[in-house]
């Protein structure tokens, strides 16, 4: 392949992503709103398989902070693409779509654990819209970036910092630049770093749509919107839990690796906050507090982007309701 990760790849004689996942289920919602409860409990009665749909949820070492299902859970059924990338990386999208290509295209999703494929629910749960999204729709394809060109801007961006960095954008791409703030050097970076490794802007990259990766025919669309005051409470209670599980441990773990402050896991709820206190930089209390009112903001965050993005083929469920009734 030259220069290129996508869809359209060759993948056993065929293209990756060829076979589109049929009687898919997914299920959205906003943090602590237990909508891995619901996958679970739906993947036990039909034998399905469920599949993260959560950008945080991806990364290792942080099993505790980002809610991630714990052992006993995982037992269960099978659960695929779970703390699978190290934080170090900067999953995007774009990365989490080729693996759920590779988990269809080899089979292991459809397979029983004894061997004979054959058909079986996938659930795809989690909290990320732009998953579901790239998932029902499909997804731009991108270039594949060399490692010495995704340093380079990496590096830059270190060293000249993003104003700098937009002004260089500005000169070589200036449609994509006039898009992006001064200050968002994540952005900036991408489309410095697509520029470079392909001669094209990342704008022509973008209106190349690809295929959704699931049959939108046979699937079934549920989001779960928990009433605000019951959310409230059980993101603070689900924080609680978090410290006595030990998530001030894999805060230290995850400061401890040294890695840019700008990295996707690096900005993981509880991160700079906890790390704060651990450096008395900011009282414990304070710190909780914080983290819990993050915690608070971003389910806004989500509720108010599932309200307005997800079509009228979502189903709109309150805690607690079974949707096999609409099965």
């Amino acid at each position: 392949m030259s220069g290129m990760e996508t869809s359209r790849q060759e993948v056993g004689g065929r293209q990756a992503g060829e076979g589109r996942v049929k009687n898919a289920i997914l299920i959205a919602g906003p943090t602590a709103s237990g909508k891995s409860a619901l996958a679970l409990d739906l993947a036990e009665r039909k034998g399905g398989v469920i599949v993260n749909t959560d950008s945080m949820q991806g990364y290792s070492v942080l099993d505790v902070l980002t809610a991630r299902p714990a052992a006993a859970e995982l037992a269960r059924a099978p659960h695929f693409l779970y703390g699978h990338v190290h934080p170090s990386t900067a999953y995007s999208t774009g990365a989490w779509l080729r693996d759920v290509m590779k988990l269809i295209d080899d089979g292991t999703l459809a397979r029983r654990p004894d061997g004979p494929a054959f058909e079986r629910p996938v659930i795809f749960v989690g909290g990320t819209g732009l998953y579901f999204r790239a998932l029902a729709e499909g997804i731009s394809e991108m270039p594949d970036i060399p490692q010495q060109v995704r340093d380079r801007w990496r590096y830059e961006l270190k060293e000249q910092g993003a104003a700098k960095l937009h002004r260089i954008l500005l000169h070589e791409d200036s449609a994509v630049a006039m898009q992006l703030k001064p200050t968002d050097g994540q952005r900036i970076v991408r489309a410095l770093e697509v520029l470079d490794a392909s001669g094209r802007s990342i704008l022509e990259w973008q209106a190349a749509r690809g295929r959704p990766l699931i049959d939108r025919d046979s699937a079934r669309f549920f989001v779960i919107e928990p009433d605000r005051a019951a959310l409230v409470e059980r993101i603070e209670s689900r924080f609680d839990r978090m410290l006595d599980l030990g998530a001030l441990d894999e805060v230290k773990r995850l400061v401890a690796l040294g890695l840019d402050p700008d990295l996707p896991a690096m900005k993981a709820i509880g991160v700079r906050e906890l790390s704060a206190a651990m450096a008395d930089d900011l009282s414990f209390p304070e710190a909780i507090e914080r983290c819990k009112a993050a915690t608070r903001q971003y389910a806004k965050r989500q509720t108010t982007w599932f309200r307005h993005q997800l079509g009228p083929e979502w189903l709109r469920l309150q805690p607690g309701d079974d949707p096999n009734k609409a099965f």
